[in-house]
């Protein structure tokens, strides 16, 4: 996906400085009634997930909140929500938001941070004064997590699920069941039974612990659980796979919402959506842009359920309307894509270890806050062992490495996938890695069957950038959709686990005299949002197609030249995919689609 980058950043409102900031404001009380607790909720060996609650147990409201800490050399915050976070060099500084400083006697908040390194906090204050507010022994710790639960006694309707017990300096008090990152119950025992669920429907379970002083630990692992019962029918839109793109960032500039998979249509007509991108870096999986992620709200008309956010809500964002579109339409299914283009330089460092990787990944895909909006893990990494953004000189068995560290990691219940080259050229990209190897831990793989051609050969010769078979005069040999798909058949990848690609978009030549492919150019055609690159559905109406060249469109209006894919070429792709017995197809991306979504119907309509 050659195109794939991150919209700007300057979104000055997601997260103050993290360093710089000092000479805040004194604190307005002394924290004799009031206690901040700490709570290490995620590790991944080189960073970790930390939380803070702040709790009121006095008897009169507290108007403010200040938490400061002390962390070793070599331990830092990377990114903080709910709290303004500075630093004086190993000194911390936690403020509350503007929203967030009034608290009610009994009333607790919590803000969390993102950390690196593998210290502790140490000397901590809360309002000037002691963290433990004088209701609590100095230095009493939150619990450990417990074990992952494990499931047994499975009906239609309920799960009985058990637990390894937390440990605590002062003693576990009782322990809070979370179903999909919310707490459903609260037991004094290490075992508990869910009743009142629907039959047919996946769930996932965690625990996490509370001490003796009401102080939570970090939340377990989680267990996947499937109710019995329920239909075995097909989905809605049959059973080949039809998978769509949407980008974290396409919610600023092009306005592209979660609701437009709606309005247009599209829902009802696709089975999977990879949510693009997670970055990957230090060898881990995060979350890139945590505002249009977490934490972005949504009006009652901009969402899903037609529900407006609140400040105070757990989860806001993508992630929520994702949440509303899986209730809204359950047999949609959605996988965290990580990589891409700009963010695959991590891979290498992560195959180095893949364990660790894997589990890191786990981590962000199944973080209690989340746990229900993600069924699977997407891995686009451009290219292993060969050159994408750089050149990567990880080896030829290094994607079948993690591949199988992230099926060993997330089980059989998650849907585990990568994106990957369609270079069917001889000593090409598909040779430098193993995917025949891999393709066993692997429920599919996304063909990247489009940016073959286009105006980064500023000169040309123009041609179709998504071929879907060779042509007399093309410019690479084995550079089409045909080459790519037998050369992956060959090298042991079942049929049903590759899907054809499709981009809902063209690419684009300028100064370009001559109609038919072949043609030479001065350079790229201007695009919206990038020069040489064109949403379909601005083509359709701009740039109207004028001939046909390997299953794919192409136009030559004034001195420019696209090619792109039409509803009436997706229609012999997808005739081609199934006569191939591939799994079904896949495309990037939603935005790129007309409003009421005829690429989507296209593909829909010629996978049934």
């Amino acid at each position: 996906m050659r195109f794939r980058h991150r919209a700007a950043a300057g979104f000055a409102t997601l997260l103050l400085p993290l360093a710089g900031l000092v000479g805040l404001a004194s604190p307005a009380q002394a924290a004799t009634s009031a206690t901040a607790s700490y709570a290490k909720t995620q590790d991944w060996g080189s960073g970790f997930e930390g939380k803070w609650t702040v709790k009121n147990t006095g008897t009169t409201t507290l108007s403010s909140w200040t938490v400061e800490w002390d962390f070793p050399s070599g331990t830092s915050v990377t990114s903080a929500w709910d709290a303004d976070v500075t630093s004086s060099g190993t000194h911390w500084t936690a403020k509350n938001k503007s929203w967030n400083g009034t608290l009610a006697p009994g009333a607790s908040i919590s803000f969390g941070f993102n950390g690196s390194g593998t210290g502790s906090p140490a000397n901590c204050e809360l309002n000037g004064g002691s963290c433990d507010g004088g209701t609590t022994e100095p230095g009493d710790s939150a619990p450990s997590a417990p074990g992952t639960p494990t499931a047994s006694d499975i009906t239609d309707t309920s799960v009985k699920l058990s637990w390894s017990a937390a440990t605590d300096d002062k003693g576990v008090k009782n322990y809070d069941v979370l179903r999909d990152g919310t707490k459903v119950a609260t037991v004094t025992g290490t075992s508990y039974t869910n009743t009142g669920l629907t039959s047919g429907t996946d769930y996932s379970y965690s625990v996490q612990a509370r001490d003796t002083a009401d102080q939570t630990g970090p939340v377990s692992g989680s267990v996947r659980v499937r109710t019995t019962g329920g239909t075995t029918d097909p989905p809605p839109t049959g059973d080949k796979v039809k998978l769509g793109y949407f980008t974290e960032w396409g919610v600023y500039g092009r306005n592209y919402h979660v609701k437009n998979l709606v309005t247009s249509g599209t829902a009802s007509k696709i089975t999977h959506i990879n949510y693009a991108f997670g970055n990957v870096k230090n060898g881990q999986c995060t979350v890139d842009d945590t505002y249009a992620a977490y934490d972005k709200a949504y009006t009652a008309d901009q969402s899903v359920s037609g529900t407006a956010d609140t400040w105070d809500q757990p989860l806001r964002g993508n992630f929520n309307q994702l949440r509303q579109l899986k209730a809204k339409y359950p047999h949609i299914k959605v996988l965290y894509s990580f990589g891409g283009w700009t963010y695959s330089g991590g891979f290498g460092q992560a195959a180095q270890n893949a364990a660790a990787f894997a589990k890191s990944c786990k981590a962000v895909v199944e973080d209690p806050r989340w746990a229900d909006v993600f069924d699977g893990i997407d891995i686009d990494w451009e290219y292993p062992n060969a050159c994408g953004l750089t050149c990567d000189t990880s080896g030829p068995a290094a994607f079948r490495t993690l591949s199988q560290a992230l099926r060993a990691e997330f089980g059989p219940n998650y849907l585990v996938t990568a994106a990957i080259t369609a270079d069917g050229s001889s000593g090409g990209k598909i040779d430098a890695a193993d995917y025949g190897g891999a393709a066993q831990y692997l429920d599919w793989y996304n063909v990247m069957t489009y940016d073959y051609f286009g105006a980064f050969d500023k000169d040309g010769p123009t041609a179709p950038h998504s071929p879907l078979t060779s042509y007399p005069g093309i410019p690479q040999a084995g550079f089409n959709s045909a080459d790519a798909i037998a050369k992956l058949k060959a090298k042991g990848v079942p049929a049903k686990k590759l899907l054809l690609g499709i981009g809902f978009y063209g690419r684009g030549w300028t100064g370009v005299t001559q109609s038919a492919p072949g043609g030479s150019a001065t350079g790229a055609a201007p695009g919206t949002y990038e020069a040489g690159i064109e949403d379909y559905k601005i083509l359709k109406n701009s740039c109207p197609a004028t001939g046909t060249i390997a299953g794919t469109a192409y136009a030559h209006c004034g001195s420019n030249w696209w090619s792109y894919d039409t509803p009436a070429t997706i229609a012999g792709k997808m005739s081609w995919a199934k006569n191939q017995g591939l799994g079904g197809a896949f495309f990037w991306e939603f935005s790129g689609d007309t409003a009421n979504g005829e690429l989507a119907t296209a593909i829909d309509s010629g996978l049934r």
